[in-house]
């Protein structure tokens, strides 16, 4: 099971209804936290998600709205003897950066962490699923992140039923993909198992219109993607490099990913209605993000 947690949906102002940029996404025991806007501190206790349970964060890009949350959340961690190894990735830039975030005030609690510049198309494995990052198209370098479960490979136990094989330790075989003989029968992984493939959540913020936003999301189960304009700014958003509702909804079919959820709105709306309904004209399954939507797949 994967949940994601939105705990900011605004863009560059936070608004009294959308804090800045952040995600949550837990798996099995990570925690995965996506951008770290300022104020997360906060939307985490309403979320009900501990600080603890924060694993690894990565960053899309170092402006401000989707950064200045670093140091007050790693110092309260530290506050509260968080025990593990926290793993901060980002682009070029990241480590420099959280040295000089965190040299600027004192905190005499430390934390345990390892900080990872990434580069395009690096891709950071753990335990059943691994995040790719994709260099997009900003002001300020900029990535994509695609969470990517492991293909779990499944026994057709009926199948081994009917060929007169028992359950046993060499059917550990057949998990690894291997072809496995039993009393002198060969039994195909082909014929035995099945593969029951993995989820896949992209994340796409503060980036213009680009082929590798489509290339990052192809077959997505889940986009979030930022759509900071309606269609009647798309200039402005080519000139300030962000995208608009319209073009996040193509970047969805042309990836042909199954559900896009909007988000990253400009402050200028009370109402993302209007952004949804346009997107909805290019692309049917769309959500508007809202502070603390939650979403399980």
């Amino acid at each position: 099971m994967i949940d994601v947690v939105f705990l900011g949906t605004g863009s560059m102002v936070p608004t009294s209804t959308r804090n800045h940029s952040g995600v949550f996404l837990r798996y099995k025991d990570e925690g995965l936290l996506f951008d770290c806007g300022e104020g997360i501190q906060r939307q985490l206790r309403i979320a009900k998600v501990s600080p603890a349970r924060i694993t690894r964060i990565f960053i899309s890009h170092w402006h401000g709205d989707h950064v200045l949350g670093i140091p007050g959340l790693i110092q309260s961690m530290a506050a509260n003897h968080y025990n593990r190894k926290l793993r901060i990735y980002g682009p070029k830039g990241t480590k420099e950066f959280v040295r000089k975030i965190l040299n600027a005030f004192i905190c005499e609690d430390k934390v345990q962490m390892e900080v990872v510049d990434l580069k395009n198309n690096d891709v950071v494995k753990a335990d059943g699923f691994k995040v790719r990052a994709t260099e997009l198209k900003h002001s300020a370098t900029t990535m994509a992140y695609e969470f990517i479960e492991d293909d779990v490979r499944k026994i057709n136990m009926a199948y081994l039923k009917k060929h007169n094989v028992s359950p046993g330790p060499i059917l550990k075989k057949l998990q690894q993909g291997k072809d496995i003989t039993i009393n002198g029968k060969r039994i195909k992984v082909s014929e035995a198992t099945t593969i029951k493939k993995g989820k896949k959540v992209v994340f796409i913020n503060d980036t213009a219109f680009c082929e590798d936003c489509v290339k990052a999301a192809k077959g997505a189960d889940l986009l979030i993607c930022e759509s900071t304009f309606d269609e009647s700014f798309e200039e402005k958003a080519k000139d300030y490099m962000h995208l608009t509702s319209t073009q996040a909804a193509r970047i969805a079919k042309l990836a042909n990913v199954k559900k896009l959820i909007l988000t990253h709105f400009s402050q200028r709306y009370k109402s993302v209605l209007k952004l949804k309904n346009q997107a909805k004209k290019i692309f049917k399954n769309v959500e508007t993000a809202k502070d603390f939507l939650k979403i399980s797949l």
